[in-house]
């Protein structure tokens, strides 16, 4: 037992020992972080569908805001200033199968919502 105990520690010893330990040195052409550049700037400037689910002045459009963020906490809501009138809006889905079974949903507590599709861009 003497000999197997003796002979476990040696390989643990011998194992810790000669264990590798090396450096990883990754060279990266300048382009990819021009290319991540240009990508990160085309996720910000793309359009995504949306649901409006109210309009009013400003203090209904709050209420509405704030009745849409207890019905529906996962959907992002904002007020849009469109003149004369303030819009409530929800959501960004860039697929249009998802905005419309969100909208959906939504549109059995709101019925007056509206799905608006992405602007085209000038660019």
């Amino acid at each position: 037992m003497k000999i197997l105990s003796s002979i476990a520690l040696f390989a643990c010893f011998t194992n810790f020992g000669y264990s590798q330990s090396a450096k990883v040195n990754i060279q990266q052409d300048q382009k990819i972080d021009q290319l991540l550049e240009i990508y990160k700037s085309s996720l910000s400037n793309n359009e995504y569908y949306r649901i409006q689910v109210g309009f009013g002045d400003y203090v209904t459009a709050q209420n509405i805001k704030a009745n849409v963020e207890v019905d529906f906490p996962d959907l992002l809501s904002k007020i849009d200033f469109d003149s004369p009138t303030y819009r409530v809006r929800v959501g960004k889905f860039t697929s249009k199968l998802d905005a419309e079974r969100k909208f959906n949903e939504v549109r059995i507590k709101y019925p007056d919502a509206m799905l608006l599709k992405p602007k085209k861009s000038t660019k």
